[in-house]
Parts: structure tokens; sequence; C-alpha cells
């Protein structure tokens, strides 16, 4: 499999992180709706202490992906959609870029802001970003919750999305995506102002 992206897949590393953060987005998701709930116990810190290294995690993965987009090629639309479908795919993973930058961020503040100490995966220590205070901490957890809510919305169009691209569509888009894909199948690609491969 080739590292790098052509104009009609998406290559090993846009995979690698595009998967990597998905699963542990969902993970992070599940796990927060569920713990709060859970009696206080040695379990539950531990179940926070694990949630708040994913999310930290996330937040490290997302900036390497950003930074591998701007230097790995993007492949090009397959050209099924209206010209507003394409542009709402476009907002919707733009928006899942901020905010799956935002929302570790806004936990980060939430966590220094209750003045708990943060130790990536209990290996290292990472500095609070803000001084103890109660109502930055409540803002902090409501701006973390609204933001959970708008990601499981984001990911429901997401999917949704390259279902109708898969069954509807029946074009390459999530096919080129899959871990471990070859070549794609050789179905139309055309995109506007440019000719296929």
């Amino acid at each position: 499999m080739i590292a790098r992206s052509d104009a009609t897949r998406w290559g090993a590393v846009a995979k690698l992180l595009h998967w990597t953060v998905a699963i542990a987005v969902i993970g992070l998701l599940v796990g927060g709706l569920t713990m709060t709930d859970l009696k206080t116990s040695p379990q539950k810190f531990q179940l926070y202490a694990l949630h708040k290294s994913v999310g930290i995690s996330v937040l490290a993965l997302m900036l390497l992906r950003l930074a591998w987009r701007g230097i790995d090629p993007r492949p090009r639309e397959t050209g099924s959609d209206h010209p507003w479908l394409a542009f709402a795919a476009r907002a919707v993973h733009r928006l899942f870029y901020v905010l799956l930058i935002a929302m570790p961020i806004s936990g980060w503040v939430y966590n220094s802001a209750a003045n708990f100490p943060l130790r990536w995966f209990g290996w290292v220590q990472l500095p609070a970003l803000v001084a103890p205070d109660k109502a930055l901490k409540q803002w902090a957890h409501e701006v973390h919750e609204v933001l959970a809510y708008t990601i499981i919305a984001l990911l429901i169009v997401h999917v949704a999305g390259a279902l109708k691209h898969h069954l509807i569509d029946r074009d390459d888009t999530l096919r080129r995506m899959l871990p471990f894909a070859g070549q794609r199948a050789e179905t139309a690609l055309t995109a506007p102002n440019q000719d296929p491969p």
C-alpha cells in the first residue's frame, strides 16, 4: 500500500490517521456518555484517566493529520454529487477538523480548571492550561458536552453520506478509504474540468 494519496485513492498514512481517530473518537463518545453515571470507585477514576489520555492522543493525531493534509495530495471527488451536496461534504469534513481539535482542548481546560493532574497514560505529566477556576470549569464542561453531541450529529451525517455514495451512487468514495483496499474498481471518476486518469 502506497503511503501517499493519489488522484484516485487515499494513501496508507491518510487511512491510518482517519481510522485511528475514528475508532478513538467513537470510544471516547461512548465512554464519555456512560462513565459519568458510574458509582465513585477506583475503576471510575481509571476510566476517566484513560478517557483523558485518549482525548489528548486524538488532539495530537488531529494536529498530525492537519499537517499531513497540507502535504498529501487529495483524491479528486467522484463527481456523483450535486454541487450543494459536495459543498456540504466539504463543510462536514472541515467541521470535523475544528471540533476534533476543540473537543480535547475543552476537556483539558476543564481538567485544569478543576485542578486535577493530567498524566498521559501515566507516563507524561501535562501542564495545566488554566489556573483552578470554578466558573471556567463549569463553562468548559458545558462546552465539552455540546461539542460531544455536535460530533455525534456530524458522525451520523458523515456515515449517511458514505453509505449514500456506496449504496445509491455506487461510486468509490467509501471503498477508497477502506483499510487495505487495493486499486479502486474501474468506475467512472468524473470531476468538473478534469480528465480521467
